[in-house]
């Protein structure tokens, strides 16, 4: 299998997997700041020219982060992160859900209509009249998310899972363009400073992190 990864909080989600289950596959970096995503060799590959791609040994592939994540997870990782049984696998597939509608997609909307819309107007629909309500509701988001994660220490009580990663991609990624955690949300916070001492947090950090290498 190959991986084709790229800047952005979606691939780090699957760069911060595989750096937690020590799942190996071989890596190639896709330049989006060049469009290399959205040549006709890669679309050939990913029909909406997304970023994280994987190749699957018999041609096939799969697009989107979670999805790919749940894949192998499945077929590699022993539900390590998803869980162990049905009823943690329904629960965490519910928290990465919540994460996505409530934070992921107003976030990444609201980010492209604003501080993104110089790159992503000419590629996307992009929303520039709506950025700054896009943003309150992620806000808004991330403040429910903070009475779900509670005294914690994770999303799902005591068990880390899929869930957790995307919610970290995406508040590490907030604080880079312009959409920082409230410092009242407090619950919050001090589960993003567990997250941020983990192994994976610090792996996941470069792009190109294990390019040309099994991990």
């Amino acid at each position: 299998m190959k991986l084709y990864q790229s800047l952005g909080p979606n691939p780090r989600v699957v760069l911060m997997y595989l750096a937690e289950t020590g799942v190996a596959v071989d890596r190639q970096f896709v330049d989006i700041m060049t469009a290399e995503n959205r040549q006709p060799d890669f679309c050939a590959k990913s029909p909406l020219g997304h970023t994280p791609l994987l190749e699957l040994d018999d041609g096939g592939c799969l697009a989107e982060s979670v999805a790919i994540c749940e894949y192998l997870d499945e077929t590699l990782g022993g539900h390590a992160l998803l869980g162990a049984t049905a009823e943690e696998r329904g629960r965490t597939r519910m928290l990465v859900r919540i994460v996505d509608q409530l934070v992921v997609v107003p976030m990444t909307a609201g980010f492209r209509g604003a501080e993104g819309l110089p790159m992503f107007q000419s590629r996307l629909l992009c929303l520039p009249d709506a950025a700054a309500d896009l943003k309150r509701l992620a806000a808004d988001g991330l403040a429910q998310l903070d009475r779900i994660v509670g005294a914690g220490p994770w999303l799902a009580g005591e068990r880390f899972s899929l869930a957790d990663i995307l919610l970290y991609s995406f508040v590490a990624f907030g604080a880079m363009v312009g959409q920082p955690l409230d410092p009242a949300l407090t619950n919050l916070a001090a589960w993003r400073d567990r997250v941020a001492v983990r192994p994976s947090t610090a792996a996941s950090a470069n792009p190109q992190y294990g390019i040309g290498e099994s991990a």
